[in-house]
Parts: C-alpha cells; sequence; structure tokens
C-alpha cells in the first residue's frame, strides 16, 4: 500500500475576498440576530411563550458561543411587549408586628408612595402640633378639667361642712384627706384628745367614723367624675385628632386609589396616628433624623419599585448567593444588641426579576452554598420567603423578623455547560420538573455562502455597534478562514462568537497603529499573530529545549523503535502542539505490552485503551496459529507529566513495529492518529495545532523537503493550516500524508512495503509484516524450546 502527499489546495481552504457580495462591510446591513442558532433559538421563544409551571429554560453551550447575549436579546425583545412588574412594599403589621405586611401596588407607585408617606408624616405632625397647641383647644381643656374641679371641690366643702356641724375637722395634708375632732375651730391635738374621758373618745370616734364612710363615698364619685372627666379629654383628643387629620388621609388615598389591602392599611395608619397622637408632639427631631422611632412604623419600604420601567424586568444576577437571590434583612446595632424593622428588609433578584426573567450562571449559582436549594425552593413554593439572617439565633439579637411571603411568577434561565446539566439532571431528580426546556447551542455551523454571508453582516453589526473601522472584503474572507480553523474542520464555521468579537477589535486596533482607514486581512493577520504570541511562552520554551538537545526529538536519520509521535498541550482557549519521542522495546516473552506510563501512574485510561487495543491488533494479526511469545514496553520518553488520550497509539504501534521488525523509522517524519483492532487509523482532535508544532521544529532547524507529517485519513476534512506551512507544502519543503492504516503508515516510515498476505497466508518475503511475524515466531519457537529444556 501507498499514498502520496497532500497537494497544498488541501490543507487549507480558502475564502475567496471576490465572492463576497460587498467591497466593506459599510455596505452590509446589520444581523439582527445569530448566526447558525435556530434550533436554540426556537427552544428559547418556546419557554418564554408557554406559560406553565415548570418550563425555565436552560441554556447549554460552551463558554463563548454567544449563548447569554442570544438569551437576553430574545427576553428583553418579548419583555418589551409584556406588562411591567406589579411594585412591592413592606409595611408595619399592626396586629403582629414582628410579621411585615407585603403590599402589591401597581407599576411605579410604590417609590411615589414612600416618597408621599414621608411627606404624609411630617405634615401630620404639623397638623397634630397646630391643632393641640392651639388656644381654643388649651380652653376645652381647662373647661373640662374646671367643671371637673368644681364638683370636687364642692363636694368636699359638703363633707366639711357636715363635718364642722358635728365637731370634726376635714384636714387636707400631702398624703391626702384626713378627719380629727374640733376644739374652738382648730384641729384637737393628739394629747388634748387622749386627755378626754373615755365617753368624749367614744363619742367623737363615732362621729369620725361616721364621716369616714361618707367621705370614701364622696372619693369614690370624686374618682368617677375623674375618669369621666378623663374620658371627655380623651373623646375631645380623639376628635381633635381626627378632625386634624381627615383632610390629608383624605387626599392621600385620592391620590392613591390602589388595591383594598393599601387603603385597609391606610385607615390602620390613621386609627394608630388618632391612637397615639402625643408621639408626634414630642421634642422635634434633628435635622438629619426624618422621624421619630415611633413615626417609622408609619413609612413603606418600597422594597421594588418599577418607577422607571414600562416592561417586564430582565435581571441578570452575576452574585447568585441566598442573599442576593431571596434578599436581606439589614440589622443595626443599639446598646450592644441587634435590632431591625420592616424598613430594613432589602429585595434579591427573584424580586427584581419577579414577573419578567432571571437569568443565571450555572457555574455561579452551583458555587454558592445553598444558593441553589434556594433557588428551588422559591420556584417549587411560588412565592420568596426571606431567610433568617446571619446569628438570627444569637444571643445579641432582640428583633427577628418573619416578612409576608410574595408570590412569585417568573421565568429562570440558568445557562451552562453540558457538563453541568447532566450533572444537575443525574444529582437532583428535581432539576428537570423545574428546567422542562434546554436550548442547545450549536458550536459550529455549515460553512456555506449562507452562513458566511451571515457571518459577514454580523461582522458589520460589530463594527456599527463599537463604532470601529469597516472592514474589508479580504479582512472578512480572513474572519471567516479563522472561523473555520476555531471549528476544527474546514467546512464548518465556529460558533465561538466571544473568539470573533475579540478578533474583530483587535484587528481594528492594528488598522488605527498604521492609520489605516478600514481594516484589511494583515490586520486580521496580525492580530491572530499577536494573539498566538502573547500565549506561546511554554511552547516557546519547550521548541527552545528540543533545539539545545535538552529535550532529544530527531528530525533527520533513521532510528530503530523510536517515533516522533504528536501532542497538544490546551491553555484555555489557546492551545499548541509539540513532537515527543515514543520508543518500544520487544524481546521473547509471554504476550505482554507493557505500558510504562500506566506502571508509574502517569497515563491516563484512555490511553491505557489504546495500548490495550495495540495489543489486540498485534495478536491478532501475528498470532493467530502460534502462541503472542512478547515482551514489549512502551514510553514516551522524556514525559514527566500526565498522559493520555489514544492519539499516540498509532505511533506507538509503529514504533513496536519497528522494533520487533528491525526496521529503522524515518525521524523526519512525525505522525498522529488512534488505532482500532484491525489496524484501521481513526481521527484524533488538534490535528492542525499537532502539524504546525512539528513543522515549527522542522522550519527552526532548516527545512529539508523529507519532513513532513502523517495523519489520519478522516482528519484531512479538518485541515486548516497556517499560510507559512501552506506555503512550504507548496515549494515542496514540507509534505502532509493521510494514511487510512497501519500499514500505509509503516510503509511510509520505513520506506518498506507493508505487505499483504497471499493467497497461501504468507506475506512477501522482506515486507514489514514478513519481519514482524517471523520475529513473533522465531520467539515462539525459542520460548518452546526453553519450555522444553
Amino acid at each position: 500500500m501507498s499514498t502520496t502527499a497532500l497537494p497544498a489546495t488541501a490543507l487549507r481552504r480558502r475564502c475567496d475576498p471576490a465572492t463576497l457580495a460587498f467591497t466593506t462591510t459599510a455596505e452590509l446591513e446589520g444581523l439582527d440576530g445569530f448566526v447558525g442558532q435556530d434550533r436554540a433559538l426556537e427552544a428559547i421563544r418556546f419557554a418564554i411563550d408557554i406559560r406553565h409551571p415548570g418550563y425555565n429554560l436552560y441554556a447549554i453551550g460552551p463558554a463563548g458561543s454567544g449563548k447569554s447575549a442570544l438569551v437576553l436579546s430574545e427576553l428583553r425583545h418579548r419583555a418589551a411587549t409584556t406588562a411591567p412588574a406589579h411594585d412591592w412594599c413592606y409595611v408595619h403589621n399592626f396586629d403582629h408586628p414582628h410579621r411585615p405586611r407585603a403590599l402589591r401596588l401597581a407599576p411605579g407607585q410604590a417609590s411615589r408612595l414612600a416618597k408621599d408617606m414621608e411627606r404624609l408624616i411630617k405634615n401630620l405632625e404639623r397638623a397634630l402640633r397646630r391643632t393641640f397647641e392651639s388656644d381654643d383647644y388649651r380652653n376645652r381643656v381647662r373647661a373640662i378639667e374646671h367643671a371637673f374641679e368644681q364638683r370636687q371641690e364642692q363636694a368636699f366643702a359638703e363633707i366639711d361642712q357636715q363635718a364642722r356641724a358635728r365637731g370634726v375637722a376635714l384636714l387636707r395634708t400631702q398624703e391626702g384627706l384626713s378627719l380629727a375632732p374640733l376644739r374652738e375651730g382648730k384641729a384637737m391635738p393628739p394629747d388634748a384628745f387622749a386627755a378626754l374621758t373615755p365617753e368624749q373618745r367614744g363619742a367623737i370616734e363615732t362621729e369620725i367614723e361616721q364621716l369616714r364612710e361618707q367621705l370614701h363615698s364622696v372619693l369614690d364619685q370624686v374618682a368617677r367624675w375623674k375618669r369621666h372627666s378623663e374620658a371627655e379629654i380623651d373623646r375631645l383628643n380623639s376628635d381633635q385628632a381626627r378632625d386634624a387629620i381627615a383632610h390629608l388621609f383624605a387626599e392621600f388615598e385620592t391620590a392613591h386609589p390602589s388595591s383594598p389591602e393599601l387603603l385597609a392599611h391606610l385607615h390602620r395608619v390613621e386609627d394608630d396616628v388618632i391612637g397615639h397622637f402625643e408621639h408626634f408632639l414630642d421634642k422635634p427631631q434633628p435635622p438629619h433624623q426624618d422621624t421619630t422611632p415611633w413615626q417609622q412604623r408609619y413609612r413603606v419600604n418600597a422594597l421594588l419599585s418599577h418607577q422607571h420601567g414600562r416592561a417586564a424586568p430582565v435581571i441578570q444576577c452575576d452574585l447568585p448567593s441566598t442573599r442576593e437571590l431571596v434578599g436581606r434583612i439589614e440589622h443595626r446595632a443599639v446598646l450592644g444588641t441587634l435590632e431591625t424593622d420592616f424598613t430594613m428588609i432589602r429585595a434579591g433578584a427573584l424580586h427584581r426579576a419577579n414577573g419578567g426573567y432571571l437569568v443565571i450562571e450555572a457555574r455561579k449559582l452551583l458555587s454558592q452554598p445553598f444558593a441553589w436549594e434556594t433557588l428551588k425552593r422559591a420556584l417549587q413554593s411560588g412565592e420568596i420567603r426571606f431567610d433568617p439572617p446571619d446569628g438570627g439565633d444569637g444571643p445579641l439579637t432582640t428583633v427577628a423578623l418573619e416578612p409576608e411571603p410574595i408570590p412569585l411568577a417568573l421565568k429562570v434561565v440558568l445557562l451552562g455547560e453540558h457538563r453541568l446539566y447532566a450533572l444537575l439532571a443525574e444529582a437532583d431528580p428535581e432539576f428537570e420538573e423545574l428546567f422542562k426546556v434546554s436550548a442547545e447551542f450549536e458550536e459550529r455551523m455549515p460553512r456555506d455562502p449562507a452562513h458566511e454571508h451571515a457571518l459577514a453582516r454580523l461582522i458589520a453589526t460589530w463594527v456599527q455597534a463599537s463604532r470601529l473601522r469597516h472592514f474589508s472584503n479580504s479582512a472578512v474572507a480572513r474572519v471567516i478562514e479563522h472561523s473555520a480553523r476555531l471549528a476544527g474542520e474546514r467546512d464548518h464555521l465556529s460558533g465561538q462568537m466571544r473568539a470573533l468579537t475579540d478578533l474583530v477589535h483587535e484587528a481594528d486596533h492594528h488598522a488605527a497603529t498604521r492609520d489605516a482607514e478600514r481594516v484589511e486581512a494583515e490586520d486580521v493577520e496580525q492580530a491572530i499573530a499577536a494573539r498566538r504570541r502573547r500565549c506561546d511562552r511554554i511552547s516557546r520554551r519547550i521548541r527552545e529545549a528540543i533545539l539545545e538537545d535538552t529535550l532529544r526529538i530527531a528530525t533527520t536519520g533513521r532510528l530503530p523503535g523510536q517515533v516522533n509521535g504528536l501532542a497538544v498541550v490546551e491553555l484555555g482557549a489557546n492551545g499548541f502542539g509539540h513532537p515527543v519521542r515514543i520508543s518500544a522495546s520487544a524481546r521473547a516473552g509471554d504476550g505482554d505490552v507493557i505500558d510504562i506510563e500506566r506502571e508509574v501512574e502517569l497515563g491516563g485510561p484512555i490511553h491505557s485503551k489504546g495500548v490495550m487495543i495495540l495489543s489486540g491488533f498485534i495478536a491478532g494479526r501475528y498470532a493467530r496459529h502460534h502462541p503472542l511469545s512478547l515482551t514489549a514496553s512502551l514510553v514516551f520518553e522524556q514525559s514527566y507529566g500526565p498522559v493520555d488520550g489514544d492519539s499516540a497509539s498509532a505511533a506507538e504501534l509503529c514504533a513496536l513495529l519497528s522494533a520487533l521488525s528491525g526496521l529503522p523509522i524515518r525521524q523526519s517524519l512525525a505522525i498522529t492518529g488512534s488505532i482500532d483492532q484491525y489496524g484501521a487509523i481513526q481521527a484524533i482532535g488538534g490535528v492542525n495545532e499537532k502539524i504546525e508544532g512539528f513543522f515549527a521544529l522542522c522550519q527552526a532547524r532548516g527545512l529539508d523537503g523529507e519532513q513532513g507529517v502523517l495523519i489520519p485519513t478522516a482528519n484531512v476534512r479538518q485541515l486548516m493550516l497556517s499560510e507559512a506551512l501552506v506555503t512550504a507544502v507548496e515549494a515542496g519543503t514540507f509534505s502532509i500524508h493521510a494514511v487510512a492504516d497501519i500499514d500505509q503508515a509503516i510503509a511510509l516510515l520505513t520506506d518498506t512495503p507493508a505487505g499483504i498476505r497471499d493467497a497461501h497466508g504468507a506475506y512477501p518475503t522482506g515486507s514489514v509484516n514478513q519481519r514482524v511475524e517471523q520475529a513473533l515466531i522465531d520467539n515462539a519457537r525459542l520460548a518452546s524450546g526453553c519450555r522444553r529444556d
């Protein structure tokens, strides 16, 4: 089997600027939407439209795919045609002060209600002071008090007159009223009373006792008059207070026509003000303090006000902690204790999004303790409850609130990757009950004229939105080519909109540095190269170590049992490829292929799987009629970190075939690919980075026309190689070979035909397969002879 090198035209699918129907993006109409996400868009709109419980949305896609922008765009578009959400406020609960009441108001009313209530409190204080400090009020109170005093004095005068007629004096002391015997119009001293005869004292005491009973009766009557007088003053106070404030509340109710709940609360406020008017007559507050602690109960906590909104709210929650989701209750320190009231209740993201849409990053939500459970509880119960504040059970907290829950009606959109979606679906059985709709964002889209034109319009949209220089058609063509490179397949375009947006901005910057009027292809190319340079520290260090022979990688000559494999290092959104030396040794044994990486616990499970498949291939092809007498070992030389993936299994097999056959391998070639048990070479990832990594090393040492890379045939459609590499292939100084199976690969690497079995089942003499099979047969005979001995 043989293969030829791929032509340069197969290494990169170019975008001809002439095929684009414009000269610059100034001629293009902006794109109102997104490219290649029709299926996700359909799911988003379905989730928005359906009004049954549980139809919240999980938008699935990698970071930078534009899912957040698309979701927000659709939500805002729909919110603009949806009625604005209700306002909510908390007010004092006169029956249960620790359970503030929640009032639902028309949009925009909460803030105005709170301000008007502050104004009403000040007006109430003025009106009540004016009324209760007036001469008319004082005269009416004095009249009631004077009437009482007159009746009291008359009653005491009558009892005093009766007492004097019977020889007894009515005395008024600091302790109250008392009775004493009279002598010559004055109270008799105690020693004079003691000098009287027993008969005289007894007669006087009888008189005093009778008068004392009458006095007690008068005192009881006076007490009743006193209570009646106080009741009259209370009625006067109530009437005065009601007359003073009635017009204020009437005006207030007229200015705030609303729900029966608000009207009932205003009536409770009015009754409470009348019942406690004296609190408004206390010493005026300092200028920096608007209300007294008592007047605080009449205020309105405008928890949520949509005074500037004419549409349903669309809220992004960037820090979805429990407090941020459901709000918090603040506290103040008072004499070493923590106190709070309903005015210190603060809204959370669920409150702000209520009646609209809430967008949350799933990763951020799951990273916050108890936040996922808090969100679930709110969605399941259909109401927002405040969790107790930190320290709510502590000894310093003297006042704890239980605010009335607020009904919840909104759509929640979670943004996350496939991994998080699968994790939630598996770990939480309630997840799919609450998020019944998923919108999967495409990571790539077909590269056809329609999508290329749509991407050009999207570039025009970004240019207009950010006020950048317009892109020429050649610059757009270069962006399209880079998009295909990001997609990992030349016949597709990438869905990584963030990366493309960044590239557009960076290309504009490079155009600005040369004071150009528009962005050209060279600016896009410079932006791509600059980004690569910013992230090439590690790749440069590895290449330097190879060039200095610290890492031994040969690119010339031939060596048995050694082959250049290719590895990829992922560094976030940026990755690079570099060659690795893979070696194999073989000897007679019991059929074991030792994976040294696995033995020292550096090899991952996928890499170990590849080695086992390799073992299966060896046994299935070469040891069908005799025991597999082989002990082989495979290793990544000078590799000191974890190794995983099966993309090196073809290289490992070639190294092992070389060790068994004794045929040296061309070190000017590198190979990548995975194998199956029948020797077919399968596609791998990162093919462009791997090829370019080996090319960069060969270029640094000097291209001689012998160097090249072997890749799986299935990866040819993914090739979007750099212009420098394509130019080298066109010049014949570097080559790319597509191989479909291990026979094609080993033939290229050893310059020896692999060989095909003839009708008798024998391989051609001198072929790679014949040499390998013969070596294994010799091992088996040797092992058999040893056993007989």
